[in-house]
């Protein structure tokens, strides 16, 4: 990974490739069904972590940040393996959860079925907790980058007034990089490399 390089500003348009290479970080954002808010309870949020925590053991990356919105999340991640696929990360982290999800409503609260269910074209009917598509995924071979990136998803609930200090979100990796004992999820700041610029000057 570089720590020099440049990185082109993302397109407004979403696309479906994916570049799977290796020591390249990605940042990962995707939605829940219709931008709802599904990840506001405890519960959920707590589905998600578990999901992101086996997904890693699983397939094998390092977990540099998250940060869990109402309606949507985002994930900065670095596979370890020369031969990987963002696209099985992603289906594996995102099934995870809406099987549970979807476990929960059915066994108690089926009338919020409605709002997870899906109509195709074709008349078809499926419950989904995520957006169709594959969301975003934007990868990163510049370290200032890396960096940049971890302040914006920390700064995510900041921006929509929903804490004070980024640390204050629980659902956020922003409270371990102050202290490694807390969050709610272990990160691998081990292999993230220091941060290459310059600190600001007040």
């Amino acid at each position: 990974m570089s720590g020099s390089s440049s990185v082109a500003a993302p397109s407004p348009r979403k696309s479906c490739h994916r570049e799977n290479t290796p020591g390249h970080a990605h940042a990962l954002t995707f939605s829940c069904f219709h931008r709802q808010a599904f990840l506001t309870r405890e519960r959920t949020c707590r589905w998600f972590v578990d999901a992101l925590a086996a997904t890693r053991d699983k397939h094998g990356f390092d977990l540099w940040a998250f940060v869990i919105m109402p309606e949507h999340v985002h994930v900065l991640i670095r596979p370890l393996r020369d031969v990987y696929s963002i696209s099985a990360i992603l289906a594996s982290l995102k099934l995870r959860v809406s099987r549970r999800a979807e476990r929960y409503v059915r066994e108690c609260a089926p009338r919020f079925l409605d709002q997870m269910t899906d109509v195709q074209p074709n008349g078809q009917r499926c419950v989904r907790f995520w957006q169709r598509g594959g969301g975003y995924d934007r990868n990163l071979s510049s370290l200032r980058y890396v960096w940049e990136m971890i302040d914006y998803i920390h700064g995510n609930p900041l921006r929509r007034g929903l804490c004070a200090h980024p640390a204050d979100w629980l659902w956020s990796s922003a409270r371990y990089y102050e202290d490694r004992a807390a969050g709610p999820l272990r990160l691998d700041l081990d292999s993230l490399p220091p941060d290459p610029r310059p600190p600001l000057r007040l």
